[in-house]
């Protein structure tokens, strides 16, 4: 069973308290920009799904089928508990090498790009995850893991991976021993040289203890988050893709096989050039955070609200036809792109034009071809509420 789908309504729930009670005690750590953005890049993750192929699923399935070795008993608790844990350790390794080498890190990397922490940054997840993710967890299937267990557990090792993206918990004693808290993920975020690639673990802080992985978070030293070689944009589309971009580049440099298998197997950071990306410098960082107007800021919360209603959508309507998703799904990557754009303070009436008359050929070819669908009035509403903003955008 997924539990993630029953447990979004309290993730923002809980945003919404942490925000709050940080303005309450003086010490936010929500930025509009920093916030939209991550949310952003949630909804891509979850309205990613619709464009799946079903590969890995199809692969779990004549693994599950026809090679497990044994099918373990779902009603007994033990395959539920040993489920739960062996799941955590290969996500650690997942998770590691997620860190360390590139052509992982190219769909993680969208994960640590947020410069602020808090709960929305747990909901900033990549878009193409799904592409080798699933590659780790395939010897939990070959010894028997049920592929409903198996769906069970990792959801919630996701939900409990929310709560320890929060800069106001502080460091919780004996817990801090076995368990992934938010004072030993806050070191996993830092970029700071003793910090950084630390603390892996999903659920469990002991895979990191016993493969010397770990790094308590010290007093003396705070943590400053985000990448080293930050993209400097709220862009979710670059986001997801400019490592891969770089990938792309590190094979152009040298078509051989040598160069292939060097990009490929490389570690992080690593350029077949020889070039690296700068030392971290903590003490010239500075956050982007470009200033922008009001109105601006308006329109940008305004678009959040559009496109968290097309995900809700997404997820809400399983009747929804192949073809509807990926023009919803176009859509809203579109309009992100846009909004991060402005957020970027970056003035692109031309794009908005663009947009809108992409949005227009959406409506005409879904209404030719699906003409009583509810998904006709909404667009036709977020086309005209569009057009609305555009003399307020031209000033802004």
């Amino acid at each position: 069973m997924d539990y993630v789908e029953i447990a979004i309504p309290f993730f923002l729930l809980a945003l919404v308290l942490e925000l709050a009670y940080g303005k309450f005690i003086g010490k936010n750590t929500y930025r509009l920009n920093d916030t939209i953005s991550s949310l952003f890049m949630g909804s891509i993750r979850g309205t990613s799904g619709i464009l799946k192929i079903g590969f890995s699923g199809y692969v779990y399935y004549q693994i599950e089928t026809h090679f497990a070795l044994w099918r373990m008993d779902t009603s007994l608790w033990i395959t539920w508990i040993f489920a739960f844990v062996a799941y955590d350790f290969f996500y650690y390794w997942f998770h590691r090498i997620s860190h360390e080498r590139q052509i992982f890190w190219a769909s993680h990397v969208a994960h640590h790009q947020s410069e602020e922490y808090n709960l929305s940054t747990a909901l900033r997840q990549t878009g193409t995850g799904f592409f080798i993710s699933w590659i780790f967890y395939i010897p939990l299937f070959l010894i028997g893991v049920p592929s409903y267990v198996m769906v069970s557990v990792g959801t919630l090792n996701l939900i409990y991976q929310f709560w320890v993206h929060s800069r106001h918990i502080p460091k919780l004693g004996w817990y801090e021993l076995f368990f992934v808290t938010p004072s030993n993920h806050r070191v996993h975020h830092a970029q700071n040289d003793i910090y950084v690639d630390k603390n892996y673990g999903g659920v469990f802080i002991i895979w990191d203890r016993l493969f010397s992985t770990f790094q308590e978070e010290k007093d003396n030293e705070e943590c400053i988050y985000g990448i080293r070689g930050a993209i400097k944009t709220f862009d979710p589309v670059k986001a997801n893709i400019h490592i891969y971009q770089k990938i792309f580049r590190d094979l152009s440099y040298s078509f051989s096989l040598r160069n292939f298998y060097n990009v490929i197997t490389a570690r992080a950071g690593w350029s077949p050039d020889g070039s690296a990306i700068p030392k971290f410098d903590p003490e010239n960082f500075e956050k982007h955070d470009p200033e922008i107007k009001t109105l601006t800021k308006f329109y940008a919360f305004t678009q959040f609200l559009c496109m968290s209603y097309a995900a809700v959508v997404l997820f809400a309507d399983k009747n929804m036809e192949y073809d509807q998703g990926v023009v919803l799904v176009s859509i809203v990557i579109f309009s992100m792109y846009c909004t991060a754009k402005w957020l970027d303070a970056e003035k692109i009436i031309k794009i908005e034009y663009i947009k809108l008359v992409f949005i227009f050929i959406c409506l005409c070819y879904l209404y030719t071809f699906s003409p009583e669908i509810l998904l006709i009035n909404v667009l036709l509403v977020y086309l005209l509420l569009n057009i609305a903003f555009m003399p307020f955008l031209k000033r802004a």
